[in-house]
């Protein structure tokens, strides 16, 4: 059974929100969370050096380098531990439910792949230890993780803050529609006022699945605002979140074939590198 909070942490700047995110949809859910740090394979090698120095001189080199790497690999486990203690004791202090840390070897995307099945909710920074100084990047693991993972994925963006409501970026499409059985029968969001924005589609047929979308929220007595607005998707959903203080955004992701995204993009991708609120991401 899919029972675990996951959070996925690497010391970078965005681990402390990612814990504060973590801890809240534990608390919302009642479920366990578990804190994951993954040790990725050192990309450090050594240039050939055969013919550059004598035979012996070049085997003692090579043995100096082999401790070396045995070295740095033991110091990146035992920083590792580190940081799942920090974290362990941030997520505690904020109230998460039943707390375990785990480290492993590997890829971040073929580890968080492998515990899916055991993945109610994936929690992340949007900017990895890689990116941590620049704004509106996607972490180089992120979009393969949003189009693999098919769990819930939060995905903070700076400080976390608990939401009072959230914004509902709707389209009336198939993926839009399979994300909003999953957060109308959740108790995640259960009492926050829910803002359902539709941007475009002005046609009637999407109008009356706007309508129908608010009375399924409305059944399960969700508080619900509608507005169809009318621009370009992104920027017209962020003025409507700044004008509205709302603190979370939620939407299906990647609801159309890679083919048709290489041609028009992705809303996806440019909701979550534009955002300036964390994102819940429904596939």
């Amino acid at each position: 059974m899919s029972n675990h909070i996951i959070a996925c942490i690497d010391g970078s700047a965005i681990t402390r929100p990612v814990c504060a995110a973590a801890a809240w949809v534990s608390q919302r859910l009642d479920a366990p969370l578990r804190l994951l740090h993954v040790l990725e394979k050192d990309p450090y090698h050594h240039d050939n050096l055969s013919g550059s120095i004598g035979l012996g001189a070049r085997e003692q080199l090579l043995k100096q380098l082999t401790e070396l790497d045995e070295q740095r690999a033991k110091l990146a486990l035992e920083h590792g531990r580190h940081l799942l203690e920090d974290a362990a004791h941030i997520v505690r202090e904020q109230g998460a439910v039943a707390v375990e840390t785990v480290q492993r070897h590997g890829g971040v995307v073929d580890t968080l792949l492998e515990q899916q099945a055991d993945t109610r909710v994936l929690v992340l920074g949007r900017q990895g230890e890689g990116h941590a100084s620049l704004d509106h990047t996607l972490g180089s693991h992120l979009e393969a993780l949003i189009r693999g993972v098919q769990k819930p994925i939060l995905v903070t963006v700076g400080e976390f803050t608990a939401p009072r409501a959230f914004v509902v970026a709707f389209d009336g499409s198939e993926t839009a529609q399979r994300a909003l059985n999953a957060y109308a029968q959740s108790p995640l969001l259960k009492g926050l006022p829910c803002h359902l924005v539709m941007v475009g589609h002005t046609d009637d047929e999407h109008g009356a699945k706007l309508q129908h979308a608010a009375d399924i929220l409305r059944s399960r007595d969700f508080e619900v605002t509608v507005a169809h607005l009318q621009g370009d998707v992104q920027p017209t959903l962020a003025a409507y979140q700044q004008q509205h203080d709302i603190g979370l955004m939620v939407m299906g992701a990647y609801g159309h074939s890679r083919i048709r995204q290489f041609f028009v993009g992705s809303h996806t991708r440019t909701m979550v590198s534009q955002s300036t609120i964390p994102l819940l991401l429904l596939r």
